[in-house]
């Protein structure tokens, strides 16, 4: 029997550098871009894991709970780390991390999550590189939220490890992932005699192997399916523009904010001010005594498509996420939102 995602020829080295290069041209860097062949949990953890170890001091932003995962992270590879956590309901701010970067000097690596999409927030990554580089620390991003709802631009921030994933404003697959990586941070990597080697989580496996080795001869076989799938989203992008795909992602955003508070009821923005919200999804605080968990369940019995989701943790009980990413970041899908959210509300009120 024969299917038209089983039969297909193989796919080649040379396509697999075209879809890198692709996604370099995304974000307009001329670092070395690699795909790695997995979710984006893989390069982040690599990336980490290659450049950070024991002489490592880190300082690790916490906006939400993923920047709480790069700091265990960093611990785990023997790095001392200083966390700078602010409210989930904020960014962190360039000022911020100036006087975390003063009070400790020998500060090197500094991570930070560009979108957080459990938390709805977004922080001002051009102006924090700015004072990254100043400082002569290496900078390393979670951008995978991000990239494809809000610019995303490793080169002219600064920034030396750029992690993306496809599956939330790119519209693509959840299996493959890729990373951009600056000439600092391979010297840091090579230099680091903690960094996996003959690792699924290696990325000077991929540098000595693929990179330096022209891109002619791939590390392993590719996640084909994947991977034409990655090629197909970043397409899509491009035949529409970005800078269409993200105005949609920002006037998404916009609209959810703006409707939750037209709904009444109670509900509000969980991040205060508009200039911290990430595009990608929007975070709504329900009314004291009311359950956001059960408000979102109530919605989603009626229509199990929508992209609603209580909050994660402790904040199940007074956040509702908005997932407007994607496809789903269309006018048509925030109003069926808000009208369930609204029908919800009255039913648990």
């Amino acid at each position: 029997m024969t299917h038209p995602f089983l039969d297909l020829a193989p796919l080649s080295a040379a396509r697999f550098a075209a879809i890198e290069d692709r996604v370099a041209r995304l974000l307009s860097t001329g670092q070395d871009v690699v795909i790695m062949q997995g979710e984006a949990l893989l390069p982040l953890e690599g990336a980490i894991r290659g450049a950070a170890g024991p002489g490592t001091t880190a300082l690790n932003v916490i906006t939400g709970p993923y920047g709480q995962t790069f700091g265990d992270w960093l611990r785990d590879c023997g790095a001392t780390v200083h966390d700078l956590a602010v409210p989930f309901h904020t960014a962190v701010t360039a000022d911020q991390i100036r006087d975390a970067l003063a009070e400790h000097p020998r500060i090197d690596f500094v991570s930070l999550v560009h979108a957080e999409a459990a938390t709805g927030n977004t922080n001002p990554v051009a102006e924090i590189g700015e004072v990254v580089r100043a400082h002569g620390a290496l900078f390393y991003l979670d951008a995978v939220a991000s990239v494809g709802a809000e610019p995303v631009l490793p080169d002219a921030w600064g920034v030396d490890l750029c992690v993306i994933g496809a599956q939330k404003a790119m519209g693509g697959p959840a299996g493959v992932s890729a990373v951009s990586v600056s000439e600092r941070a391979w010297a840091r990597m090579a230099a680091n005699p903690h960094a996996p080697r003959r690792s699924y989580l290696s990325l000077l496996d991929w540098k000595e192997r693929w990179v330096d080795a022209g891109r002619k001869a791939l590390l392993h076989a590719p996640a084909q399916l994947e991977m034409l799938a990655l090629e197909a989203c970043v397409e899509r992008i491009e035949s529409e523009g970005l800078e269409t795909v993200m105005a949609r992602h920002a006037a998404a955003a916009a609209a959810v904010r703006a409707g939750a508070l037209a709904l009444g009821g109670g509900l509000e923005p969980y991040v205060y001010e508009a200039s911290d919200a990430a595009p990608v999804a929007t975070t709504l605080r329900t009314p004291a005594g009311v359950d956001a968990s059960a408000v979102v369940a109530a919605a989603l019995a009626v229509d199990g498509s929508l992209p609603l989701a209580a909050g994660g943790g402790v904040l199940a009980k007074e956040m509702i996420r908005v997932n407007h990413y994607g496809p789903a970041a269309d006018p048509a899908v925030v109003e069926a939102c808000l009208t369930a959210l609204r029908a919800a509300l009255a039913a648990t009120a």
